[in-house]
């Protein structure tokens, strides 16, 4: 049997009848915006990642916008970004009036670093945003030794953990998505800025709203970006179980290099000390497509991610031009994702392990 790229129905079938009771009552109340499920999942997501302050937006693309905004990002200022990952992080800098400078990444992690950043600073500079791409851990720490705010990309890493903390928890401000296939998800779109600081929390919440703290007077442009209750009692019935499947997408990453695919491929590398719970676990080769179309004729899904970086998306055009990025383009031609999930069986790794196996020793 072939085993899927995803699979969003097995992990919830356990959750069916609690989620419709979170459902059904969050329907009842009444209360559709910024309710008490809002309100207690940004408690209960804020204890969890260890932070002072949660506060649940529409999207993950509103989150990243907002968190720049909430540290005083506009127009005239650039914000750091890869451009090897989603679209949406480079899109999200628009809005505030900045634009977007891309910088390159380590390919055996697929994120930024210190050094990359420092290459593309410039005088305007006033952020850097530090994807934790596929679940793995950005050196957001050592990016910030360079006198820059770090805004974390966490919508793939949600339950991800550095030596310094959680995902989440290590940059002035974070944003995630909580979109159905994330590590976290909920039952449509989603979003959430998380940080330490009572200042940007109050922003964040400001610009959430319309730019107004009371519904009356409006201090700012802000923004109609609000989680809404039925969204916030899905997701408070998925984090209590988040921990156990970060646990588990870490240990199937350890499955597949047990399985000795490592002699055929390049895997992906966590920073020493670091459990990387994989949204996508994703190798490198020089014969990616070959692989894929292989693969994909014994039934197992996988699939290449970012073919086309940010850099060279029509709609990136008008920053352009942009220096070379050697790193980003080789990765983005070379990656494949192999199946992942929290609920995938060892013997299921071991057949898509053995087919990849099959395809470079034939």
């Amino acid at each position: 049997m072939g085993v899927p790229l995803f699979d969003t129905r097995t992990p919830l079938e356990p959750l069916q009848a609690e989620l419709l009771q979170a459902l059904t009552e969050a329907a009842q109340s009444g209360r559709y915006i910024l309710g008490p499920c809002v309100e207690a999942f940004e408690r209960e997501f804020a204890a969890y990642l260890g932070v002072r302050h949660a506060v649940g937006v529409a999207s993950g693309t509103d989150a990243l916008t907002i968190a720049l905004r909430a540290l005083g990002v506009g127009d005239g200022d650039e914000v750091i970004v890869p451009s090897f990952t989603f679209y949406a992080t480079a899109e999200a800098v628009a809005p505030t009036g900045a634009r977007p400078v891309f910088c390159d990444i380590e390919p055996e992690t697929f994120c930024v670093s210190a050094d990359t950043v420092r290459a593309a600073l410039t005088a305007r500079t006033k952020a850097v945003i530090a994807v934790h791409l596929f679940g793995n851990i950005a050196p957001v720490k050592e990016i910030e030794a360079l006198g820059l705010p770090v805004v974390e990309d966490a919508a793939q890493a949600a339950g991800s953990v550095g030596v310094d903390g959680k995902a989440g928890a290590l940059g002035q401000l974070a944003a995630f998505s909580f979109f159905p296939s994330k590590n976290l998800p909920c039952f449509g779109d989603g979003g959430a800025v998380t940080t330490n600081d009572p200042v940007l929390a109050e922003r964040v919440q400001i610009l959430r709203y319309h730019g107004s703290r009371d519904k009356k007077l409006h201090v700012e442009l802000g923004y109609n970006s609000r989680l809404d209750e039925l969204q916030a009692a899905v997701l408070r019935v998925m984090l209590p179980h988040l921990e156990e499947w970060a646990q588990r997408r870490w240990q199937v990453g350890q499955w597949y290099a047990d399985s000795g695919i490592g002699r055929f491929v390049e895997l992906p590398v966590a920073p020493p000390g670091a459990r990387a719970a994989w949204h996508l676990f994703v190798i490198r080769s020089s014969r990616a497509e070959q692989l894929a179309r292989f693969l994909t004729e014994q039934g197992h899904g996988c699939r290449g991610y970012y073919r086309t970086p940010i850099h060279r998306q029509p709609g990136m055009a008008r920053y352009a031009p942009f220096p070379p990025l050697p790193a980003t383009e080789a990765v983005a031609q070379s990656n494949l994702a192999l199946p992942i999930g929290p609920t995938l069986s060892r013997e299921e790794v071991e057949r898509v392990a053995t087919a990849v196996s099959r395809f470079f020793s034939s």
